[in-house]
């Protein structure tokens, strides 16, 4: 981080503080940037630097930013600690995740806690450190998938950084090795796999963040169905929706608690 007397600038983002809103929600495509921008007012786009995008914008009179971070869990992580250091203690992340029965292709998937199966938390925190989801936090997501009717399940994530080798076979070879891997997420009763999911839960717990993940399921972990586009289409609109109407209510709830 860049500091002078009036305000700080991430090192990677390049955002200042003084364009930062009171909460953060962290995906993956920067190409949502645009488009979530849509269901913002007065949306504020942060010039962009290294590829990560960043906008800030008003929901039902909280500003919220939303900010890209590419796909996997160092920068994920790394986009959250930044916007941390600059005074955000709310997150969400949003996206994409391989779905699990009983969650089916087209669900939203909410994460209750995750399995730490890949490096990048470890660097906060002992394997043997739980990744759980905040509970108000989640509170709030749970109301607002309700408020929207849609389709939905809640349980534990499995985080992995391999998506080739543990998620999504693309030869005989890597399906041998990734059955093995889908047997145990059965046995455990996973409900997604991602990238992200577990590592944010536990970085954010351990920097003293509320943090939390929901994700649209797009691709059928046993049969590796992917969604259709134009499904994909509307249920991400659906996703910004709830995500946002959530964040904001639940920045409300904290308010309402301060004495």
């Amino acid at each position: 981080m860049t500091q002078t007397a009036t305000t700080r600038t991430a090192w990677y983002i390049g955002c200042r503080q003084d364009e930062v809103g009171e909460a953060a929600i962290l995906v993956g495509d920067r190409a949502r940037i645009d488009r979530i921008a849509e269901h913002l007012e007065d949306p504020h786009f942060v010039e962009e630097n290294r590829g990560l995008r960043t906008v800030t914008g008003t929901r039902a009179g909280k500003r919220i930013t939303v900010s890209a971070f590419g796909m996997g869990a160092p920068i994920a992580t790394i986009v959250l600690h930044e916007l941390f250091d600059l005074g955000i203690r709310t997150f969400l992340r949003i996206g994409t995740a391989m779905v699990f029965p009983p969650a089916v292709l087209g669900d939203f998937v909410l994460a209750d806690g995750g399995v730490r199966s890949e490096g990048t938390s470890r660097t906060y925190a002992p394997l043997a450190y739980p990744a759980v989801a905040d509970f108000d936090l989640g509170l709030a997501l749970r109301a607002s998938l309700k408020l929207h009717d849609v389709p939905w399940r809640s349980g534990i994530f499995g985080t992995y950084d391999g998506f080739y080798t543990e998620m999504f076979a693309l030869s005989d070879g890597e399906k041998q090795m990734i059955d093995g891997l889908r047997s145990d997420i059965r046995k455990m009763g996973l409900i997604g796999t991602d990238m992200e999911t577990a590592t944010l839960l536990t970085a954010g717990r351990i920097l003293g963040a509320r943090t939390a993940s929901l994700c649209l399921g797009t691709v059928d972990g046993l049969s590796q169905e992917k969604i259709d586009p134009a499904a994909m289409a509307a249920k991400e609109r659906q996703m910004f929706e709830i995500a946002l109407d959530a964040v904001a209510a639940s920045l409300s709830s904290q308010q309402d608690l301060v004495p």
